[in-house]
């Protein structure tokens, strides 16, 4: 399929301005309306949402299981463990995103989601039978890198969704996603706890053979959007990149709250199972279940974003995570109390930015939204992996202040980002 520059008249609906009256971008050639070239979108049932919904939260969940298990990790494999698996899981996830989720865009996405789901399982059978720290680090790095299946189940979402309820749709598919994100550190703090580090991993691997079915008969076969090569895919990235400011802003600023979200969870383990709170890493999984509260705002932030406007949502989101490190930093270190109301402002004030950002850049261009999710989540996860690697240093280092100054200092430039944004001039 060739590919052209198209030619758009103004920003879409509840869109912010890109900052230009009129943006070209590399697109597929394929109109964007929902039944073009004999491509005709099949219904999208509520059963095929919480499909999404389920696989997307199942799959992301593997590249945090490894969080509440640091502390029985460095047990058996030394310090480098809490630094060296996280990060590389996080950065195999990234890397993932960057090279795999396009090929949502060219091959059907439920072929990729079942042979991702499947290849996941078995590396994480062999992350269970893990008995020296490089093969454990590269199982988490390949781990990262299939569980961006979640990754294909977003844009998926995006797809079959009608143009009017496109964010609600995308934040409850989101709600899954991030749901996994959170639970997952509850199921494997209390696996580990009670039954060792090596089950939580073999138990995620049954996990990803059963989500695998659902895909493989939950989930409509539909015909990609675009019919490109490998080369002219990626080489596609490139152009959306350079010729739209929205979704580079986007890509910032959700990266740098990611940054401050994993330095908090990747060094939260460490802090509650040492004095003077002494949890196991049953408690500290805990607070997964209070963060989980913050992932039902999902479909609010983005049904405000359908009908009014998302910057609101991102100045509020990336407020609320930096006062979740103002708590954090004055009574965190010495109060359960406080780090729970701290984990509940910076789930919701994360995820609320993360569901306006998505309603922004998938409007930008309908037959690349694999692509434009790339761009955006391959943002995010390399300013996660800095962010837990910056996190667990600054922890070592200077202790908890030193990590709450850091994830403080990600947090306010992402609110910067939204601030400094050149606002519409009004039509006339």
């Amino acid at each position: 399929m060739r590919l052209r520059h198209v030619r758009r008249a103004g920003p879409p609906c509840g869109a912010a301005p890109c900052g230009t009256a009129k943006t070209r971008y590399l697109v597929p050639h394929e109109p964007p309306d929902r039944a073009h070239a004999g491509r005709v979108m099949p219904p999208f049932p509520a059963a095929t949402r919480l499909s999404l919904g389920l696989i997307a939260g199942g799959a992301v969940a593997n590249i945090y299981y490894n969080q509440p298990l640091l502390g029985l990790l460095v047990q058996a494999f030394g310090h480098d463990a809490s630094v060296l698996v996280p990060t590389a899981t996080l950065a195999g996830y990234g890397l993932g995103i960057l090279a795999l989720v396009p090929l949502g865009d060219a091959l059907p996405r439920r072929s990729l989601i079942v042979g991702q789901l499947l290849l996941l399982a078995a590396v994480l059978v062999l992350a269970a039978a893990s008995t020296s720290l490089p093969v454990l680090v590269l199982a988490g790095f390949l781990i990262g890198v299939l569980s961006t299946a979640a990754q294909q189940a977003v844009p998926f979402a995006a797809e079959l969704a009608p143009d009017a309820v496109r964010g609600r749709v995308v934040g409850q598919v989101m709600t899954g996603l991030l749901l996994g994100i959170l639970l997952a550190r509850t199921a494997s703090g209390f696996v580990g706890a009670f039954a060792g580090w090596r089950a939580v991993f073999a138990g995620a691997a049954g996990l990803a053979t059963a989500f695998a079915g659902l895909a493989w008969f939950g989930l409509p076969k539909v015909r990609p959007a675009a019919r490109l090569g490998y080369r002219a895919l990626m080489g596609s990235i490139l152009d959306l990149v350079r010729r739209e400011p929205v979704l580079r802003r986007a890509a910032l600023s959700q990266a740098l709250l990611f940054a401050a979200f994993n330095a908090f969870w990747t060094t939260l383990a460490l802090l509650v199972e040492a004095p003077p709170f002494g949890l196991d890493p049953a408690g500290a999984g805990l607070f997964g279940v209070i963060g989980a509260a913050g992932a039902l705002c999902a479909p609010i932030a983005g049904r405000f974003a359908d009908t009014r406007s998302p910057r609101p949502v991102l100045i509020g989101g990336a407020a609320l995570t930096l006062a979740a490190f103002a708590v954090f930093g004055l009574l965190g270190g010495r109060s359960l109390a406080a780090l729970a109301v701290g984990v509940l402002l910076i789930d919701i004030g994360v995820n609320a930015a993360l569901i306006a950002n998505q309603t922004r850049v998938y409007a930008l261009a309908p037959g690349a939204r694999g692509r434009i999710n790339t761009v955006l989540f391959t943002a995010i996860f390399t300013g996660g992996a800095i962010g837990a690697s910056a996190g667990t240093r600054a922890f070592a280092a200077g202790g908890w202040p030193a990590l709450c100054a850091v994830g403080g200092a990600f947090a306010a430039a992402s609110l910067l980002v939204p601030l400094l944004e050149r606002r519409p001039r009004p039509r006339s």
